[in-house]
């Protein structure tokens, strides 16, 4: 899907640093369905779509990862998201936008909607909303992120989606020379990217086929 590779090269370029946590997906389905607890849904949709800049890493994650637990969230095998898809390979931003919105509305935290949403601002020059939606997207994979180190099973980077996984492998700067080897996982899958004896381990959630 070439749609996730646009615009990558000037979105990770202020990335810095963030202390590795594991991710515990039980604590985060529990928090977010909790209105006391400071990691509630509501709490931090309020925060992302107001001002994500304030998000820390722990935020982030909650949001990135509760999406698992979400009814409302958007596949890109939905017909909804085909058609937005279609109309950004056919450069029509303006309807991008339209569409864009409305799924965004329903799955805000979705990284595909976000990315091309970003390319229609971009191409309109809308710079408030490439700005917003930036910072949005930038809070989430950096929430990816801090999930591991990448260097072994149990510090691997966990994404929820492949398409997910190919953002994180162009904000890590893996490209088509690693060779990709796979293995099944409890809850997911291993993928491993090699290349000259270094390994970069990622692990694909497949909660739905687990619950």
């Amino acid at each position: 899907m070439k749609y996730h590779f646009f615009l990558l090269f000037i979105l990770f370029s202020v990335f810095g640093f963030s202390q590795k946590s594991k991710i515990d997906l039980k604590a985060i389905e529990k928090s977010l369905k909790n209105s006391d607890s400071p990691y509630n849904y509501e709490k931090l949709i309020f925060k992302y779509k107001g001002y994500p800049k304030s998000l820390d890493s722990i935020e982030s994650q909650y949001l990135y990862y509760g999406r698992n637990f979400r009814n409302d969230k958007i596949s890109t095998s939905d017909e909804l998201f085909k058609n937005l898809a279609d109309a950004f390979k056919q450069n029509n931003f303006a309807d991008c936008i339209r569409q864009g919105k409305v799924l965004y509305d329903k799955d805000p935290t979705n990284l595909d909607v976000l990315l091309i949403l970003l390319r229609a601002y971009d191409s309109v020059k809308d710079g408030n909303n490439f700005i917003h939606h930036l910072n949005q997207f930038r809070a989430l994979t950096e929430g990816i992120k801090s999930s591991g180190d990448g260097k072994a099973e149990k510090t691997a980077y966990i994404v929820n989606s492949v398409g997910d996984e190919y953002i994180l492998l162009n904000i890590l700067n893996i490209g088509q020379d690693y060779i990709r080897h796979s293995k099944p996982a409890k809850d997911g899958m291993f993928d491993i990217w090699e290349k000259e004896g270094n390994q970069i381990y990622i692990k694909i959630l497949y909660l739905e086929l687990t619950n």
